[in-house]
């Protein structure tokens, strides 16, 4: 329902709970250290899984099986896949090329992820390493599809759409760069 002023401009009535509906909710000034956190968090599981793997401090990898002492960051993992991908993900294990790779990820999406750069490279690589390490886990006993991985994934890429490397983090200044300005899929 509206009116016309005296200046004949037009005045709605709107029920005030009814106003809020198209209005976007106030921002918190946590969320951006949330999301800052988060990202760091995250950062660290992958640098430490890349640090396990490669030392061998007893956690996931036992001293012997560590890279440094000529194990494979791959073969426990791949060589025990029974699900629908068996045959593929069991004939990567121990691959040189393959550990490389694997291990090089890990460092570069922990290094990206704690220092908050190239966060889409980041959310786009480590987002399709944790499908890959999804689909080995296959079948998932405790969900018919659902699993850690794949939420880690979801928070890659929301980490990436939200900016989180600008909060703790050097993201701003990255961005900034005149490599990162001229190849903005480096952002």
């Amino acid at each position: 329902m509206s009116t016309m002023t005296p200046k004949g401009r037009r005045q709605e009535f709107v029920h005030p709970e009814l106003a809020e509906l198209g209005k976007t909710p106030p921002q918190s000034k946590a969320g951006p250290y949330m999301w800052g956190v988060t990202r760091i968090a995250l950062g660290f599981i992958f640098l430490w899984a890349f640090l396990d793997k490669l030392f061998g401090f007893g956690f996931s990898t036992p001293s012997e099986r560590a890279w440094v002492n000529g194990g494979s960051p791959t073969t426990g993992y791949l060589s025990g896949v029974e699900g629908p991908f068996a045959g593929v993900f069991n004939a990567l294990a121990g691959q040189a090329w393959a550990d490389w790779l694997f291990m090089i990820g890990l460092a570069g999406l922990g290094i990206a992820l704690v220092a908050g750069v190239a966060m889409r490279i980041a959310a786009a690589s480590g987002a399709l390493l944790l499908v890959f390490m999804w689909a080995a886990s296959l079948p998932i006993a405790t969900n018919p599809f659902l699993d850690d991985h794949l939420i880690y994934a979801l928070v890659l890429i929301g980490l990436a759409t939200v900016s989180a490397g600008y909060t703790l983090g050097i993201g701003r200044y990255w961005n900034k760069l005149s490599i990162v300005q001229r190849f903005p899929f480096l952002k």
